[in-house]
């Protein structure tokens, strides 16, 4: 679409306009094996190895649907508080790609495993639900891979490692309304997923994939604009990207006088445009049919109850409870449910040391920076969360100070030792002998005689200088309540030494 087409879309224009989203969220399932065969679904191997002539579509080979891939599909739907139907039905979805081999997917049409769940999402504060409309299972198709630019020297290579991986897809209500509702919707889904371990949704992998549906109407219509699909979104700034230039390119359509063409439509980032892709499918151009090689697959109370029961608490779940149970900030509480390992960490942390307040702080601050700088994720921390709620504890039984507490803490995470450990090794105890800091502060205060002036002038903040001056002198290993209370006494009574 030309430049000047696009300035129709004016702020004004746009203004008048609500979009109206609809996500199709594809998730590959963390198996080991494919859905129906017994390939691996490995990334990375050497193409077209990982196959067999079920995954190849070879004549006369027949599915095995893996109970694995169904329970993390039913997983997945409760994570996303679904309905999860006693009996669902694979169907055959036919279209023709050169990595495609059988011609048809295995897919569910009108009998999904879960339906009409819900995900809440917090946008600009303002919390909303968006409604999930089905989640079916599928396999994957292969990949196609193009290289050379020339006509003459360009060629298309099909590698069909892919073929029969196991899938999830998620098919939202169109209940959003802009592109950031998008993002926080898919933000949500990918995080609740990958809490449940039902896919690590490794967007470089291609394991989390997304398309878009996208059309705008004028503000108080009841009628939906004709939408576009934006196929094969793998990031979450390209997905944001793509609607907020798919929402301008079809209100600058309408405000020109022209019409929405319901088609597919792919985004090119470095253009930062979506173009034509083809004419959308409808459903009647897949010829669905039942899959003839499948019984339906039937999910008892009892089956249902045991995934059920395997669930760990939800995110959602958790943050609430870190904010009713530890006292956390509603911001802390995200930061630290952002991810399982994360939080199962924190509460460790926070049940040892007996202060989750300060728990928290050290987690997200102090562990969390080193491991940044070490490139690490908190599974692979050389700290224990036990060995961190012992040192947290520390602090809060005022057995050491804090300043003590960040020398103690980096020789913890290189060594991978104890508090206790390090300390013993180091010589960082914390000193608590009142003859041994009566002599540091006869010093400090023969060294500093105008603060001490001050002091007994009325200027009693400066008592916060003279500890420091104590701390700098020990270490940061004197222990700092008792050493304030000596100043004070010292210096209460006019004593020197």
């Amino acid at each position: 679409m030309s430049s000047s087409a696009i300035d129709m879309a004016t702020p004004d224009a746009i203004a008048r306009y609500e979009p109206v989203i609809g996500l199709e969220v594809h998730v590959q399932l963390a198996t080991a094996t494919k859905i129906f065969c017994g390939c691996p679904t490995s990334f990375g191997a050497s193409p077209n190895t990982n196959v067999c002539p079920v995954c190849l579509g070879l004549p006369g080979a027949l599915p095995v649907l893996s109970r694995e891939a169904v329970e993390l599909a039913i997983k997945g739907g409760l994570a996303l508080n679904c309905h999860i139907r006693s009996q669902s039905r694979f169907a055959r979805k036919n279209y023709f790609y050169p990595d495609l081999p059988k011609g048809y997917q295995i897919s569910q049409y009108d009998e999904p495993v879960a339906e009409h769940g819900f995900v809440d999402i917090l946008v600009d504060g303002v919390e909303k639900r968006i409604g999930v409309t089905r989640v079916h299972m599928e396999d994957d198709a292969g990949k196609s891979i193009h290289d050379g630019f020339k006509d003459s020297d360009r060629y298309s290579y099909v590698d069909l490692n892919r073929c029969g991986t196991p899938l999830i897809e998620i098919v939202s209500d169109p209940d959003m309304r802009s592109s950031a509702e998008a993002y926080a919707y898919l933000t949500e889904v990918k995080q609740v997923l990958q809490f449940v371990e039902v896919s690590t949704c490794d967007m470089e992998k291609g394991h989390l994939r997304c398309d878009a549906n996208v059309s705008v109407r004028l503000k108080g219509a009841e009628k939906f604009g004709t939408k576009a699909e934006v196929k094969n979104l793998n990031s979450f700034r390209f997905l944001k990207q793509a609607l907020d230039y798919e929402i301008v390119r079809q209100v600058a359509l309408l405000e020109g006088g022209g019409r929405v063409v319901q088609e597919t439509r792919l985004y090119d980032p470095d253009l930062g445009e979506t173009f034509t892709m083809r004419s959308k499918e409808d459903a009647h151009d897949y010829r669905y049919f039942p899959e003839p090689d499948l019984v339906p697959l039937r999910v008892g109370e009892k089956w249902l109850a045991e995934v059920r029961a395997s669930m760990p608490e939800l995110p959602a779940c958790k943050r609430k409870r870190f904010i009713e149970e530890y006292g956390l900030r509603a911001y802390d509480a995200e930061v630290l449910t952002a991810a399982r390992p994360a939080s199962e960490y924190y509460e460790t942390v926070a049940k040892v040391s007996g202060d989750p307040k300060i728990a928290a702080n050290w987690v997200m601050g102090d562990l969390m920076a080193l491991l940044k700088a070490e490139g690490k994720e908190i599974a692979a921390s050389p700290v224990r969360p036990e060995n961190l709620g012992e040192l947290v504890k520390l602090i809060v039984k005022d057995e050491i100070s804090g300043k003590l507490a960040k020398e103690i803490f980096p020789k913890m995470f290189s060594s991978g030792d104890s508090a206790g450990v390090v300390m013993e090794r180091e010589g960082l105890k914390q000193i608590s002998d009142t003859d041994a800091l009566d002599r540091i502060i006869a010093e400090v205060i023969a060294n500093n005689p105008k603060q001490v002036e001050q002091y007994r002038g009325g200027k009693t903040t400066v008592i916060n200088f003279l500890v420091g001056q104590a701390m700098r002198a020990t270490r940061g290993q004197a222990n700092v309540t008792l050493v304030t209370g000596l100043l004070k006494r010292k210096l209460g009574t006019g004593e020197i030494c």
